[in-house]
């Protein structure tokens, strides 16, 4: 347990169970001689729990390593604040699917404690940076780990806009949107768009169009390291925005141009031995098992 001295916790809000699940982790972590510092926020909701207390974004410079109790939007908001220090994560699912979050609760102990004790997998995913600028000046930045998409905002009508792809031009598109997703964020809203599922080792993006005004407009996928550039065109009697996660949203106005490119910073995700991305996909999505297997 060398490596992972000083345990960082994170827990979605709102949550009895996950406040259960946190009180449970923290006596399992002090029976090993670990110090457990908590999240401000989560550690507000939890009178009386003894432990060091630090604000989430300075938890990837003192902590060795983070586990965030929760869903799959708990472990994002927490992927974007520590993927610049460096600072592993693994994820105990308190949520719904558990793509990233994929420790089962009930079986804590016993997968954290293999972690802890240096059987694990290192799992590396990339984030994506977005610009927007007006008028050619930046007027906001964002940060996603799943996915970013240009959407209609509040209004119910198409949107217009020009893609372009490392410089060159690709189309410009009437839809409701266009969504732009990492590998890890395939199996999310993409996936809802009709996207395919790309394994979380692919260095891709894919881009899928919300329903466009067009049969024969698909989704694409392209290099990782590709910059792309979309201008929301004048023609717009609209007012766009952008989200980024589900989580940041941002409004866009008529000639507004966002640029999104691969942040050099990643996320350091960690599994237990025994993971597998394609059971998790079996059993989050519903997939069949071999025949006379049963899971």
């Amino acid at each position: 347990m060398d490596n992972f001295r000083n345990i960082g916790l994170i827990g979605r809000l709102g949550s009895k169970s996950v406040i259960d699940t946190l009180k449970q982790l923290i006596r399992f972590l002090d029976d090993r001689g670990l110090n457990v510092i908590l999240d401000q926020n989560i550690a507000e909701v939890m009178p009386g729990h003894g432990q060091q207390v630090c604000k989430q974004k300075m938890m990837g410079e003192i902590c060795d390593l983070a586990i965030v109790v929760g869903g799959d939007g708990s472990l994002l908001g927490a992927a974007r604040s520590l993927a610049q220090s460096k600072i592993p994560v693994i994820g105990i699912n308190r949520g719904n699917l558990g793509f990233l979050t994929d420790i089962p609760p009930l079986d804590f102990e016993d997968k954290l404690g293999q972690v802890l004790s240096g059987r694990y997998t290192v799992d590396t995913r990339f984030l994506l940076d977005v610009e927007i600028k007006r008028n050619g000046e930046p007027i906001g930045e964002m940060t996603a780990l799943n996915d970013c998409v240009v959407h209609p905002g509040k209004a119910t009508r198409m949107i217009q806009f020009e893609l372009y792809i490392e410089g060159q031009f690709v189309y410009t598109q009437k839809s409701d949107g266009l969504i732009v997703s990492t590998p890890t964020g395939s199996t999310a809203y993409a996936l809802s768009g009709g996207g395919p599922i790309m394994h979380p080792k692919l260095d891709a993006l894919v881009l899928v169009p919300m329903f466009p005004h067009t049969l024969s407009s698909r989704p694409i996928v392209v290099d990782g390291n590709s910059e792309l550039k979309l201008v929301i065109t004048e023609e717009n009697k609209t007012y766009p925005a952008i989200s980024c996660d589900g989580q940041l949203n941002q409004s866009l106005a008529p000639g507004d141009s966002v640029t999104i490119r691969k942040r050099s910073q990643k996320l350091k995700l960690l599994h237990p031995l025994d993971y597998d991305f394609y059971r998790t996909c079996r059993e989050k999505l519903g997939w069949g098992t071999k025949l006379g297997e049963q899971e």
